[in-house]
């Protein structure tokens, strides 16, 4: 069965349906799954510092129709709005992204999530980037880079 294939536009605009011959694009690999992981806002932990002052801690719809009691879908990269580009924040995002796409080890989809992340510009605004390696079952692997995936605001 194929998904509705979704791209990555960037951080501000997000992602969106692709479109080809006024119909919607299927994707049966594993873009539109690693991009809703990575780019769906997964639940605040209890113990999580929120960014502002709302206090909301978000969180996926679909938890709610969770197989597993517990399971969280997305990622909590929304954390990191108002952090500042210190060793500590590549560490969180390279994390983050584990956690989001575990998933994909524990279904069977995937060997192996391999996630790298590292500054690629300080001045004048820092930017954090991630590749991402998803190893298959078969040993073939998929990578997925983002150039822009946290940025100083």
């Amino acid at each position: 069965m194929a998904d509705i294939r979704t791209v990555f536009i960037n951080m501000e605009q997000g992602a969106d349906y692709a479109i080809s011959a006024l119909l919607l694009q299927e994707d049966s690999g594993l873009d539109t799954a690693v991009i809703l992981s990575l780019f769906t806002d997964r639940r605040a932990e209890d113990d999580d510092v929120l960014p502002g002052t709302s206090g909301d801690k978000r969180g996926a719809w679909i938890d709610s129709f969770s197989e597993v009691e517990g399971d969280k879908f997305g990622s909590r990269l929304w954390l990191l709005e108002s952090a500042k580009l210190i060793p500590d924040t590549v560490n969180r995002v390279r994390g983050y992204c584990e956690e989001a796409l575990k998933w994909m080890v524990d279904d069977g989809i995937a060997k192996a999530v391999n996630v790298a992340a590292e500054i690629t510009r300080h001045h004048p605004l820092g930017i954090i980037a991630a590749t991402i390696d998803i190893v298959k079952p078969d040993g073939s692997t998929t990578r997925y880079k983002f150039d822009n995936l946290w940025g100083e605001v």
